[in-house]
């Protein structure tokens, strides 16, 4: 089967359902496995609608000036891989244990058992360079996708204004995404809406306490959902 067309939200479904266990295309390091579906993707995934793929983008981009070194075969079409594929198979949600951990993969190696030292010496000269460029590579800040409910008092109350008033917190850290109202009863609706965070810069206890700082519109808060990027 392998992954459909990217331009759809089939093919963006598909492709962020494979990477909620898996960190990459195929296996536990870039290959151009993934700069081939890289580069089938017009756009950066939405971060509210596609959260691993977005998270997967964005961590193949920062190995841009490197695509043409990684290793696999640069010529197959992203389509080949994905569910229903043999490749598939070569990454599975819990890696094996015997499985080299993704620091002592062998990115050069030969399938030669035996090699002349020129080769053997080019090889480990590139994996010690990878290894310096993985090494000094800026940490990627964690960040969660959270799902919020707000509650207004009564069916009269202004949701609008419950909703201006909500996105008008702005933070370092803090970018509010898609919402919408949902029905709970007795002619009551309920913002929910997305967000993204900084875990490190935000923290939801104080959010939350700051949103109820609205007392004309918000009765009370909740989250709904939320997960690691």
């Amino acid at each position: 089967m392998g992954f459909t067309d990217f331009a759809s939200e089939t093919g963006l479904h598909l492709l962020n359902s494979w990477l909620s266990t898996r960190s990459y295309i195929v296996g536990y390091a870039p290959s151009q496995a993934d700069v081939v579906t890289f580069k089938a993707i017009t756009s950066a995934p939405d971060v509210a609608n596609y959260p691993h793929a977005a998270r997967w983008y964005k961590h193949i981009a920062s190995y841009s000036g490197e695509f043409a070194t990684l290793p696999g075969d640069a010529s197959r079409a992203y389509t080949t891989y994905g569910p229903g594929t043999t490749t598939a198979t070569l990454n599975p949600a819990k890696a094996p244990a015997a499985e080299e951990e993704d620091d002592e993969v062998d990115l050069f190696g030969s399938d030669d058992e035996e090699e002349d030292a020129e080769a053997e010496r080019i090889r480990n000269e590139r994996l010690a360079e990878y290894k310096k460029k993985k090494e000094g590579k800026a940490k990627v800040a964690a960040k969660s996708v959270v799902t919020m409910d707000v509650k207004p008092w009564d069916d009269e109350t202004d949701m609008k204004g419950l909703e201006e008033s909500v996105r008008s917190i702005e933070k370092d850290g803090l970018v509010w995404g898609a919402s919408k109202l949902v029905p709970v009863g007795f002619g009551i609706k309920k913002l929910q809406i997305n967000l993204v965070i900084e875990d490190d810069k935000i923290g939801l206890d104080d959010l939350q306490e700051e949103i109820a700082g609205f007392e004309d519109y918000v009765q009370s808060t909740d989250i709904a959902a939320m997960q690691k990027l």
